[in-house]
């Protein structure tokens, strides 16, 4: 029944609504269909998206979602650590109802469903078969259109930046949420936000995800944009606070605050995101004292055909360097997003060094790309560990003096027609380098995957 529904949701987005052009954002609930206000057609899909609950169409419903069905060929997990070889499913179900009260209330619940049959392993970032996803009420002042002042408080997604600290992780069968009250002021080239939450752990239950209360993370995020030089600038702090928080170093009780920057901009024929955060506080006793520096620029050759990209990525962060001393090195992504190398998510940005080249190709303009990237992985400390997705430690650091950990290539192809449907299929080789050989048992990774995906 589940993809009788699939198929049937396929068809009719293909075969009745291909005039229909809706924005459908990474944060569902930054969607805005109050312009089918002034709609003469009513179809069915209008409908669903905006339906007036109130004479002057101020008060309104909104429904929407989000369908991802992904299949995976995984050969060698962890490097051999695991089964041999695994196919699996990854199918997640998201939908949600926007319901605007009047112009500066509105309510916004949203559920997901998220299974893995036939994986081995399973984790609650793997699967959780039913949960609130989303659940809050917001205010936002009505008055002056060049200035606005929101309230949002309850669960809710957090994104900010290129996502390289706080993201939805959209990579997992699950999206990261936070029990949270935000305040966000905007301004003509400005948006500044408030923030105070607790991070909620995923359960394999139906509605058991709770917000853990040992967990506390609070900070600001500032956006200036059309600077000139530098298009976009971006300044934050946040503070994390954990009772329990495990490195390669120790395990102990963790108050980290994090500032950084951000600059980003584009132009006909470059891309360009630089970022960089110094972490200090306390971790099991000892002074932190950890850094992050990354990049990711890009250049297009727009007179060529296919306009090829030419990408280079790089990514240092420290890690702890001498074992026993009074300082602690290790950088601590935060919330970073899923898949932070690909879709294959194996390695951390913790105790790391890569370099990341690709090259793009638009086979269709906007609707049909493929890519290609290879990296290389290494330790930024010889003391320090290798970890994985969620800051988890794979393996200690104090084994081998070797640093390459390996190297990977990635070919994704992205087929996105039309706001409803994005189609990619990826494929991962992963080589184990003399660091991995060593610690373990350091057989070379094959991950592939095909990602179809409905929005709606």
């Amino acid at each position: 029944m589940k993809y009788r529904l699939f198929a049937l949701l396929f068809i009719c987005l293909f075969k009745c609504y291909s005039q229909q052009t809706p924005t459908f954002h990474l944060l569902r609930y930054d969607d805005d269909f109050s312009y089918l206000k002034n709609d003469t057609s009513r179809s069915w899909y209008s409908k669903l998206k905006y339906r007036p609950l109130s004479k002057n169409g101020d008060a309104y419903l909104s429904f929407g979602g989000d369908f991802r069905y992904q299949y995976f060929y995984l050969r060698n997990e962890r490097w051999g650590e695991f089964a041999t070889v695994d196919w699996f499913l990854y199918a997640r179900q998201i939908v949600h109802a926007d319901l605007h009260l009047n112009k500066a209330l509105r309510m916004f619940v949203q559920l997901q469903s998220s299974i893995a049959p036939g994986k081995n392993n399973k984790s609650p970032v793997d699967q959780n078969p039913l949960d609130l996803q989303q659940a809050f009420i917001e205010y936002h002042s009505t008055g002056d259109a060049s200035r606005k002042l929101l309230f949002r408080f309850g669960r809710q997604e957090l994104n900010y930046g290129s996502q390289r600290l706080v993201s939805v992780s959209e990579g997992p069968n699950n999206r990261q949420i936070f029990d949270a009250f935000k305040i966000q002021y905007a301004a003509k080239n400005l948006v500044t936000d408030l923030f105070y939450s607790h991070h909620l752990q995923d359960r394999k239950g139906v509605f058991d995800d709770k917000y853990d209360k040992n967990n506390r993370f609070f900070g600001a995020y500032t956006v200036l944009s059309n600077i000139p030089v530098f298009k976009n600038i971006d300044l934050y702090y946040f503070g994390l606070m954990k009772k329990r928080a495990v490195f390669d170093e120790a395990t102990g009780k963790e108050n980290r605050q994090t500032i950084g920057t951000r600059i980003s901009g584009k132009t006909n024929s470059w891309r360009y995101d630089f970022e960089g955060d110094f972490q200090f506080g306390r971790f099991s006793g000892k002074r932190i004292s950890a850094w992050q520096l990354s990049s990711n620029a890009g250049y297009k050759l727009n007179e060529l055909k296919f306009q090829p990209e030419i990408g280079l990525k790089t990514d240092l962060a420290s890690g702890d360097e001498h074992i026993g001393d009074n300082i602690h090195q290790s950088f601590n992504p935060l919330f970073p997003r899923g898949g932070y190398f690909g879709l294959a998510a194996l390695v951390s940005p913790v105790n790391l060094i890569d370099i990341h080249p690709s090259l793009k190709f638009q086979l269709i303009k906007n609707k049909l790309a493929t890519q290609i990237g290879y990296t290389a992985f290494w330790r930024y400390s010889k003391s320090d560990g290798l970890y994985g997705p969620g800051i988890s430690l794979l393996y200690a650091g104090n084994n081998t003096t070797h640093k390459f950990v390996g190297d990977q290539v990635v070919w994704q192809v992205t087929f996105n027609p039309n706001a409803f449907l994005y189609i990619s299929p990826e494929f991962t080789w992963f080589r184990p380098g003399a660091y991995l050989r060593e610690v373990g048992p350091g057989k070379t990774l094959i991950y592939s995957g095909l990602t179809t995906q409905i929005k709606f």
